[in-house]
């Protein structure tokens, strides 16, 4: 029957959305709108519209009880400002997507994913000893709103989450240790602030049925704590990495979809 297999590729999808969301501290976006395309046969609107109804419910809360048990903690003046910046961005993100084509909006994924790679790259490691950004209480207000208005306008435009922005905005620019930038991401996948722009893809038809929707809610449940498991135990050095070689392949892969 077709609603078991929509129901069955839609857990597939969650699963690997889960699974890279928890292990890098992303938002499941980026995986959600490539895998929406590649097993449930979505286009590009549809996708990200699935991916960002997808992430209204709290389905990383797993990924943030893993990070928390091994100790990694958040500043709450950093949740507010950059969910505020969210909004802002969110909803202005979500009506511009809607005016354009598929075309591009794959181009515009891919020259984010590109800037974003350039970042992580040129960001220098720290040396052992050296004060980190993740202990101190006073990260400027103004570079966390502005975070937050990317990750916003980005979720919204591309349907990817918001994450990734959050996560390269932390560690490459305001220097906040990796793991902790990570949990950050990762707390904004359990607020609703994709609800604004996930109600304007919503209310346009821009999303799969609700079989497929309530497999990939499933699969990112499980997939989210699995990928946090893994990633306590993994250096932030190596953590890096695989997130380039991670946005990498995401960069590549939208680039043949607008290509071809």
């Amino acid at each position: 029957m077709s609603w078991i297999h929509d129901l069955l590729a839609g857990a597939g999808v969650g699963l690997v959305g889960g699974l890279t969301s928890g292990f890098m501290g992303v938002s499941p976006g980026g995986g959600l709108v490539i895998f929406s395309v590649l097993l449930l046969g979505a286009e590009q609107h549809v996708a990200q519209g699935t991916s960002l109804i997808a992430q209204v419910p709290p389905t990383g809360l797993a990924g943030v009880r893993r990070y928390w048990q091994s100790g990694k903690r958040s500043r709450l003046p950093w949740i507010v400002w950059i969910g505020l910046g969210f909004l802002i961005g969110g909803a202005g993100g979500g009506y511009a997507a809607a005016a354009v084509s598929d075309s591009v909006l794959q181009w515009t994924y891919v020259v984010y994913l590109v800037a974003l790679i350039a970042l992580l790259i040129l960001r220098r490691e720290r040396k052992d000893g050296s004060n980190e950004a993740g202990d101190r209480n006073d990260l400027p207000w103004l570079p966390l709103l502005l975070i937050g208005m990317l990750a916003g306008f980005s979720s919204g435009f591309m349907g990817i989450g918001g994450g990734l922005a959050i996560t390269v905005g932390l560690a490459a620019g305001l220097r906040v240790p990796q793991h902790q930038a990570q949990l950050v991401s990762l707390i904004f996948s359990i607020i609703p602030t994709t609800v604004p722009p996930a109600w304007i893809y919503w209310s346009k038809g821009l999303m799969v049925g609700w079989p497929a929707i309530i497999g990939i809610l499933a699969g990112l449940w499980i997939g989210t704590d699995l990928g946090a498991r893994a990633a306590n135990g993994v250096s932030k050095s190596l953590l890096r990495r695989m997130m380039i070689g991670f946005v990498a392949l995401m960069a590549l892969y939208m680039s043949y979809k607008a290509l071809f």
